[in-house]
């Protein structure tokens, strides 16, 4: 359908125009926020240009959404849409930490065909076709196969008590890095209990299935893309052995919570 190479080649440039405005690296890199706690940077605005100018030259039958673009609703009339954002995890990004990347995926009936996270302060580019795998920097990816839920290795800053008998292992800011971090085996179980975007998960969980691992909503439901309004309540992906387990844990708090918080 499309020529991953040059796909690739878009992403992986994409990551290097956000890299050569990363405050870590020392380069000043204007922010603002959107709303209070919810920040942007001009590289935020930069890549998103500059996906969707060469990802529409790509595939021009493709619709788009993404985190900085407004949303066109006509995007649901079509089987393709190109699945955004540009920076996940701009809060490591503007402090000039490294747990950010840039996450695009190609929607096709409602499914996430092709997956690229491009991440270059760790030097890491994870890439997934539906279908043939998963890699990170070209190897094959085998996720996580932990069997038992406690124990389990979560990238958290801290854990609640009920979940004390889980192990906290490091935690990059973006949502999409955590959840790769359990196609590369680095991490057992991600987990959030709020209302999120599709385009902070389109790629990652499509990643993170080829690598052999199981993703959800908080419920345990399938996750859909292109919907009217792009929202899941919470994403739940972890080794298949253990999903069932994280379902039955994190229910009740889901459902409490769902209830009180409508999408945005």
């Amino acid at each position: 359908m499309i020529d991953n190479e040059r796909f690739a080649e878009i992403v992986r440039e994409a990551g290097r125009i956000a890299l050569s405005r990363w405050p870590g690296d020392g380069h000043e890199c204007e922010t603002w926020e959107k709303k209070p706690g919810d920040p942007v940077s001009e590289s935020d605005i930069a890549v998103d240009t500059f996906l969707k100018r060469e990802l529409g030259r790509l595939l021009p039958s493709a619709a788009w959404l993404s985190e900085e673009t407004a949303d066109d609703k006509a995007r649901t009339k079509s089987d393709l849409i190109w699945l955004v954002d540009p920076i996940d995890g701009t809060r490591d990004y503007v402090r000039g930490r490294t747990g950010w990347a840039v996450s695009v995926a190609l929607i096709s009936a409602n499914k996430p065909l092709i997956g690229m996270l491009a991440a270059p302060a760790r030097e890491e580019e994870w890439f997934a076709v539906a279908g043939q795998g998963a890699t990170l920097n070209g190897q094959r990816l085998q996720a996580s196969t932990r069997r038992q839920f406690g124990g389990a290795r979560v990238p958290v800053d801290h854990l609640p008590r009920p979940d004390a008998d889980l192990t906290k292992v490091e935690k990059p800011n973006s949502i999409a890095l955590r959840i790769a971090m359990v196609a590369d085996d680095r991490a057992d179980l991600v987990a959030t209990l709020r209302w999120g975007f599709e385009w902070d998960v389109g790629a990652a969980t499509l990643i993170a299935r080829e690598a052999g691992a199981r993703a959800s909503d908080a419920f345990g439901n399938p996750l859909a893309y292109n919907k009217h309004v792009p929202q899941d309540f919470g994403v739940l992906v972890c080794s298949p052995f253990i999903h069932a387990a994280a379902v039955e844990r994190l229910e009740a708090r889901a459902a409490q919570l769902k209830e009180n918080r409508d999408p945005l």
